[in-house]
């Protein structure tokens, strides 16, 4: 099944910011079955606040496509995007949402608020979570509690 599938590359992305000392998040912009984008969190070392997972696909689907819009694409995400990244998903017109963990602080999508039910937004995302909650959820725990002990 392609969530599986693209759910599992997404989670292979967040181990890879893991490793660089980054938040491990990681995100797949998927058309047609096809991967078009990829991307994890890269906020240290770009030293930009928007370099997000989700952004960073976004931005690479974007270039392959030659479009900013990116209609009929699917993004899945391994842990429940914040408003930034809600608004980006939102503009570039992206059709589905499926994310992993829930995010009790920041997560804008069913957490701290439901961005994408507002009745004032000019695109609708259809969304769904908790995919591979646990794998993620365990990976972001483990970075925090690395990080805690140096």
């Amino acid at each position: 099944m392609y969530l599986d599938r693209h759910m599992t590359l997404a989670m292979n992305l967040a181990k890879l910011a893991f490793n660089k000392d980054e938040v491990p998040v990681g995100a797949v912009v998927v058309k047609d079955g096809i991967v078009i984008g990829q991307g994890y969190n890269k906020v240290i070392s770009k030293n930009s606040v928007s370099c997000h997972a989700e952004i960073l696909a976004i931005n690479e689907a974007s270039d392959l496509l030659k479009n900013y819009r990116l209609g009929g694409c699917e993004i899945y995400v391994t842990l429940e995007p914040c408003h930034m990244c809600a608004k980006a998903i939102v503009d570039a017109r992206i059709s589905n949402l499926y994310f992993g963990a829930h995010e009790p602080k920041t997560g804008a999508i069913k957490s701290i608020d439901q961005f994408f039910d507002r009745k004032d937004l000019n695109h609708r995302v259809s969304y769904s979570g908790g995919y591979m909650e646990e794998k993620s959820s365990e990976l972001l725990k483990s970075f925090f509690k690395f990080k805690r002990k140096k």
